[in-house]
């Protein structure tokens, strides 16, 4: 069963990510239409600014992100004896290399793990988790955060959002191009060209539908994709820790736990819960407790 349910969850990822693609491509194609009357030179354009945005993200520091959150780096194994050494023992066990550890002053507990690959992940606290946690719990959570950091998940979802944030670019400059004169002349070059009224009429009126469709299109898939590997690390956690309980304990008590104080609403995917505690809807990050629960209980 967990076997079959990360084989499943991976095979959703890939389904997610090759949708957000074509999107990608469908943008570009409604651009390059309105603005040069081309549908190939705006896939191309499309696809090299989209590849421009992934490598400018998955560039930033894990530094940056641990600022965002007022996270502070814990360098010995005295300075939070129980994280430490259960982040230590989850690495040993998942073979991966020990990655620094961070602690975040907030009451509400919570974890998240970042970094975009095994040699230069990060994994951080809040002061609340650590307090309520007992030791099989936090193995629990540090095995969810571990399994992100295995199943190469921050680079999957730093993907997700260049591409969301490439297609708002491109849904930007098409709309902002058009209203300002660029694309009147376009209109009127077609009209005078085109003998098929028609298709251009339907290549226009599409055009214009995908660009005020895209970006809602992109942001329930980016959040799809972060639910998604909610469940991928939740399994991996049990394939860890090979204990369903200690993660299905920890999670009862993250879901009656107080929001964040000072978190960065744009790392919130990020977090094993919702540190904003809002309710579930297409363009929430994580699933809810409950079915998390509950699926892990099947295991």
């Amino acid at each position: 069963m967990l076997y079959e349910q990360i084989q499943s969850n991976k095979r959703r990822t890939i389904v997610l990510l090759v949708g957000f693609l074509i999107l990608v491509g469908i943008v570009g194609a409604a651009v390059g239409y309105m603005l040069l009357n081309s549908l190939t030179m705006g896939i191309v354009g499309a696809l090299i600014i989209g590849a421009i945005y992934t490598v400018i993200m998955i560039s930033n520091s894990t530094n940056v992100v641990m600022a965002m959150n007022h996270g502070k780096e814990i360098t010995q194994a005295d300075q939070a004896p129980e994280l430490w050494h259960t982040v230590e023992d989850m690495a040993m066990v998942g073979q991966l290399p020990m990655p620094r550890v961070f602690i975040i002053e907030d009451a509400s507990p919570n974890a998240f793990a970042t970094g975009n690959s095994p040699k230069n992940a990060a994994v951080a606290a809040t002061t609340g988790l650590i307090a309520i946690m007992d030791r099989h719990e936090l193995e629990g959570v540090i095995g969810h955060e571990m399994s992100h950091v295995r199943n190469y998940d921050i680079r999957i979802s730093t993907i997700a959002l260049a591409l969301t944030a490439a297609i708002t670019l491109l849904t930007n400059l098409g709309s902002n191009w058009w209203f300002f004169g660029s694309g009147n002349r376009n209109r009127d070059n077609r009209d005078n060209n085109s003998s098929g009224g028609g298709l251009q009429i339907l290549l226009f009126v599409f055009s214009i539908a995908v660009m005020i469709l895209a970006p809602l299109v992109a942001a329930m898939i980016q959040m799809a994709i972060s639910r998604n590997r909610e469940y991928l690390a939740d399994a991996g956690s049990v394939e860890l820790t090979r204990n369903p309980e200690e993660l299905i304990s920890a999670l009862r008590k993250l879901g009656s736990a107080k929001p964040m104080q000072n978190v960065d609403p744009s790392s919130a995917a990020l977090y094993i819960s919702n540190p904003l505690k809002k309710k579930a809807h297409l363009f929430d990050t994580h699933p809810p407790i409950e079915e998390r629960i509950a699926r892990l209980e099947k295991m």
